[in-house]
């Protein structure tokens, strides 16, 4: 299938087809690709955007250059949102690769986003990542933030990590009367999220 076919089978509606050319795109050494999956980040068709994110997770750490651009450079606020869910992608489609320092800045950097689509879908791309670093740069994060929603997102990130020094920091955020009430309650169900994820994992 040609590469004018597989980006129109993007826009198919069964969900299998779209895999297919999604991976198909993945696999085809042609240059034009990632620019052409970059240019549809803005598309207002969401079944082409969401196919188009999902392919650049799928072509690899290669994206994530053009990716961290379009998160901290695009005036457009669904270019940003979406170029953050992409780079979560990467994470998800290949978690054998180290996730490249570039990309860990760019979503650190996004935290900062003033716009909610934005910022939520950077700390859930980090918690993909769910490297130590990470988790460090979302304890900071939650420490320092005035944000009641991207606090909501970090605890959450926290909780589907699974790192053991997060729960001292849920803890502390439940036993604070100055935290946000939607923050403290988050935390609460963060914790038991937190320690079941822990006690579930394999011994080292």
């Amino acid at each position: 299938m040609s590469i004018d076919a597989l980006f129109e089978q993007l826009k198919h509606p069964n969900p299998h087809l779209r895999d297919r050319a999604m991976w198909e795109l993945a696999e085809a050494k042609d240059d034009t690709i990632i620019p052409r999956l970059m240019s549809v980040l803005d598309e207002e068709n969401t079944t082409l955007r969401r196919a188009a994110v999902k392919a650049l997770g799928a072509v690899g750490p290669e994206t994530i250059p053009p990716l961290v651009d379009a998160l901290l450079n695009s005036d457009n606020v669904t270019v940003r949102g979406s170029a953050a869910k992409a780079l979560a992608q990467v994470a998800i489609c290949h978690p054998e690769i180290p996730f490249s320092e570039t990309g860990i800045q760019g979503l650190t950097q996004a935290l900062d986003d003033p716009n909610p689509v934005v910022h939520i879908a950077a700390v859930m791309a980090l918690g993909e990542i769910g490297s130590s670093e990470v988790v460090e740069i979302l304890i900071k994060a939650l420490e320092t933030t005035e944000n009641p929603a991207l606090a909501v997102s970090i605890v959450n990130g926290l909780a589907s990590i699974g790192d053991g020094r997060a729960v001292a920091v849920l803890k502390a955020i439940t036993e604070q009367e100055s935290v946000d009430s939607y923050v403290r309650e988050t935390a609460v169900s963060a914790l038991s999220r937190l320690e079941l994820v822990i006690n579930n994992q394999p011994p080292a």
